[in-house]
């Protein structure tokens, strides 16, 4: 069915039914179930309660001990996976998470201080990955020798002495995977199966 959706200042939007003239108001404070924002995010629910359990996304309970979520959550859940897609750890998006404001939905401002905090960290990103999409049919000084640049630019693997890995490519790119590894399963539901969040598994 058709719908014309208007976005409000005052955090409302109108969604109108073009065939029946139906209207809906939809609030960022309206509060939606497990599914619901599973559905809307792209995550699965057991990585939803999964992130809440770590205190990453802010919920309430029902009399019923049901959990249920602002729909401003799911800016909440859009971050997260944008910033795991891109590599960053679980606490670098714990404390980012953190730095927003308790007891009411971020705002633009809120988003923008904690963008502004990460400028270095993303440029550093773009960097490794400029030189990750350009460097790999050159030498990056990982001593396999099996280039005719490293002749050049890596002679009898002098590289060496700057340390273990592709010395050549920036340090974002040679972090050592095993200080990640424990943070693996909070991949969202597209990125781990389900089975694996099985503990976590509630109302």
């Amino acid at each position: 069915m058709p719908a014309i959706l208007t976005v409000e200042v005052n955090f409302k939007s109108r969604v109108l039914w073009t065939s029946s003239r139906e209207e809906r108001t939809v609030h960022t404070t309206d509060l939606l179930t497990v599914g619901e924002i599973a559905r809307r995010s792209g995550f699965a629910d057991s990585a939803v309660r999964y992130y809440e359990g770590l205190g990453l996304l802010p919920a309430t309970r029902t009399s019923g001990g049901q959990r249920r979520f602002e729909r401003s959550t799911l800016r909440r859940l859009a971050f997260i996976r944008a910033a795991r897609n891109i590599g960053l750890s679980l606490d670098e998006v714990a404390a980012a998470l953190a730095s927003l404001p308790a007891g009411r939905t971020p705002t633009r401002s809120d988003w923008s201080r904690l963008s502004s905090g990460w400028r270095r960290r993303l440029d550093d990103q773009i960097e490794a990955l400029v030189a990750l999409r350009d460097g790999l049919d050159s030498c990056i000084g990982c001593g396999c020798l099996s280039l005719d640049r490293c002749a050049i630019s890596n002679p009898a693997d002098s590289a060496r002495t700057g340390g273990p890995g592709a010395v050549y490519l920036p340090r974002g790119l040679r972090r050592d995977d095993a200080s990640r590894h424990g943070d693996q399963a909070a991949a969202s539901g597209a990125e781990m199966p389900v089975s694996d969040l099985a503990g976590t598994a509630a109302c």
